[in-house]
């Protein structure tokens, strides 16, 4: 008899300081094969004479708190699915970032696993592929059969851990374990900004635990989990994540997990800024000395990949107030629906005025341009790093050149960073390294942007994504908690 993998995946990264709230319509949605198609699995199952049940891929990417009628919807058709193929089941495969708040739930990822265990049972394989940016309790890891997270920030590896579990539900399903994640909180909040894989501590803590899982053959898997602190929650902070390989070793996992909570607690005071960091004006002043070029400048405080509105004008205005600015200078994007309809009949081309910035705040202040259109295109986002595939158009954009300067802007109806070739490409610009100066709404730069640049820096500009944990207003974290308190 053919064994039955239901399968689903939902990502929400809620920044609770973006007043825009998700909807429907934020979401890129998807049913059917197509859901199994972007979950990018069915050849894992299939080959492995499985049938797959998709019950809905719903992806906002970072953002704000999602809306209660929303989630409602995305968490019913994981739901109605389990309960109508429940006694046929043999498994349950998920991608769940752990990063949403849902208006007067909290984690819909928590939700989502509680409500699928009422369903199928505490003995039905669930396995749960996550982002290391999300939070964790122990009544929502325990409740997952396994559990792991990506290892690289940026997330290079995000696809091989999701096929990764993929295989482990198979494993599962082939040979059933009484098992489950072994959960250990940490006293310790990060920001992903000071926790680059490719640096120092985490590049050390990566390898420790890749050799766990080669070398210790009573442990299934392995993972540490940063965290995510752009919406005040008591399950805030660093965890650790243990699955043991077979039903014998579960206690034996809870000594893994005790040490791998030390090993990482015991470097809490290496963590740092990965690259350059510096204020706005020095930051500015570092990429108009440039000799090279490009040089990238990462508009910290406005991170979208980190859920901010990508709205704010601050750096604009810094490069607007330079007198005799010779470098050529691309803002990619800002993002301002309001201004974007109002150029809808500008043919490239041809000049207008316009009002750029939305007014929230002082970040977000308006400024008035005469420009030129120069092109017009999508915003879309590749559905992993480094890869084009499955790209989806989240948006529109105009290119805008700033007259009587060398600034262009990328102007937007949705907030996205810039962080891949075929994003430009889509808005008209053949090639961001023609530009002396890149500004793109980011924390850590990302791969291609790093590889392919003269220099960067993070400016730490105020915003919705503020570097400083300290100054974050916390009211419901775990207390005490580093580096806000001295532990």
């Amino acid at each position: 008899m053919t064994k039955k993998i239901m399968v689903g995946q939902f990502i929400t990264e809620s920044n609770e300081r973006n007043p825009k709230m998700n909807d429907v319509n934020t979401y890129d949605i998807q049913f059917g094969d197509e859901c199994i198609d972007k979950m990018q699995i069915r050849d894992i199952f299939e080959d492995s004479g499985f049938e797959i049940i998709p019950s809905i891929y719903a992806v906002s990417g970072a953002s704000g708190v999602c809306k209660r009628n929303t989630f409602d919807y995305i968490e019913s058709c994981f739901v109605e699915t389990a309960k109508e193929h429940r006694d046929e089941l043999d498994g349950i495969y998920l991608m769940l970032h752990g990063a949403s708040k849902v208006e007067g739930i909290g984690s819909g990822d928590h939700h989502i696993l509680w409500a699928l265990r009422e369903i199928v049972g505490p003995y039905v394989p669930i396995t749960v592929a996550c982002d290391p940016h999300g939070n964790g309790c122990k009544e929502y890891i325990e409740q997952t059969t396994a559990i792991r997270s990506y290892r690289e920030s940026p997330h290079t590896d995000a696809r091989d851990t999701w096929r990764k579990m993929a295989k482990m539900c198979i494993e599962l399903v082939n040979d059933r374990q009484n098992i489950h994640s072994v959960y250990r909180k940490l006293p310790l909040i990060l920001g992903g900004e000071q926790s680059v894989s490719a640096d120092e501590p985490v590049r050390t803590i990566n390898i420790h635990m890749d050799d766990i899982e080669r070398n210790d053959p009573r442990v299934r898997s392995v993972s540490w989990h940063v965290g995510y602190l752009r919406h005040d929650t008591a399950v805030a902070g660093c965890y650790i994540v243990v699955v043991p390989q077979n039903t014998e070793d579960q206690e034996y996992c809870e000594k893994v997990a005790d040490d791998l909570a030390k090993y990482v607690w015991d470097k809490r005071n290496e963590f740092h800024y990965t690259g350059t960091t510096a204020k706005p004006d020095e930051a500015l002043n570092l990429a108009l000395k440039c000799e090279g070029k490009p040089f990238v400048i990462t508009d910290s405080g406005d991170n979208t990949t980190s859920g901010s509105t990508g709205w704010n004008t601050y750096v604009l205005r810094q490069f607007l107030a330079l007198d005799n600015l010779k470098k050529k200078v691309l803002f990619a994007s800002i993002c301002d629906p309001k201004c974007y309809d109002s150029i809808l009949d500008v043919a490239s081309g041809e000049d207008t005025t316009i009002n750029l910035g939305v007014n929230y705040n002082d970040l977000s202040s308006s400024v008035t341009l005469d420009v030129t259109v120069k092109s017009r295109g999508n915003v879309i986002r590749p559905i992993a790093i480094g890869s084009d595939e499955n790209a989806v158009i989240f948006g529109k954009a105009v290119v805008v050149n700033v007259k009587g300067t060398n600034i262009d802007i990328i102007i937007t109806n949705h907030r996205q960073s810039y962080a891949h070739d075929a994003q430009f490409r889509a808005c008209g610009i053949n090639d961001w390294k023609d530009y002396d100066i890149v500004i793109v709404k980011q924390g850590y730069i990302f791969p291609e942007l790093k590889e392919n640049c003269k220099d960067y820096v993070m400016s730490l500009t105020d915003g919705a994504t503020p570097q400083n944990t300290k100054t974050i207003p916390f009211k419901l974290i775990m207390r005490p908690m580093f580096p806000i308190d001295n532990i």
